[in-house]
C-alpha cells in the first residue's frame, strides 16, 4: 500500500484521501462526517461498488442470495470476520438476484463464491461456505500486506 490511499465512505460512497498512517485512527468522511470504517460488511448496488472497487483498500466480496441456505450459514462469519479485518480490507456482500450484472462479471457460477479485489485486478477466489478457522486463514493468507 502507499502513503496516502483514496478509501470510499461506507456512507454517502464519496472517496476520501487518507494518509496509511492514519487507518486505525478512527478516521471521519470529509464529506458526511461518518467513520470511515463500520466493523461490518457493506451491501453495495453497482453505481456504490465502482467506487469502492476504484479506491485503495483491498475488497472482500461475499456474493450471495438469500434463498441460499449455506450463504445464511456464512453470513455471521463473513459479518464478525468484518469486525477484525477493518481497516486491512473492506468487506462488502453482493446480492447475486439484486445485483446480476455483478456475478455475471466476476463469472459467479456458485454461491457463496468469495473474492478478494485489489487494485481492480482478483487475486482470490473461494467457493462454498467454509469455517470460520478456514476463512480467517484464506483472508489473512490473500490480503496484500498492510
Amino acid at each position: 500500500m502507499t502513503d496516502t490511499l483514496l478509501i470510499a465512505c461506507p456512507h454517502c460512497h464519496r472517496k476520501n484521501r487518507l494518509p496509511a498512517a492514519r487507518l486505525s485512527a478512527q478516521p471521519q468522511c470529509g464529506a458526511c462526517k461518518q467513520s470511515l470504517f463500520i466493523g461490518s460488511p457493506l451491501s453495495l448496488n453497482s453505481t456504490q461498488f465502482s467506487k469502492h472497487s476504484s479506491a485503495d483498500l483491498p475488497l472482500v466480496i461475499d456474493f450471495w442470495a438469500a434463498w441460499c441456505g449455506p450463504c445464511q450459514q456464512f453470513a455471521p462469519v463473513f459479518e464478525q470476520a468484518a469486525a477484525r479485518i477493518e481497516p486491512r480490507a473492506r468487506l462488502i456482500k453482493i446480492d447475486t438476484e439484486a445485483v446480476p450484472e455483478l456475478a455475471a462479471r466476476f463469472a459467479i457460477r456458485s454461491i457463496p463464491t468469495l473474492l478478494i479485489l485489489y487494485q481492480g485486478k482478483e487475486i482470490a477466489r473461494l467457493n462454498g461456505a467454509v469455517p470460520p478457522q478456514e476463512f480467517e486463514r484464506w483472508l489473512l493468507s490473500n490480503l496484500p500486506v498492510a
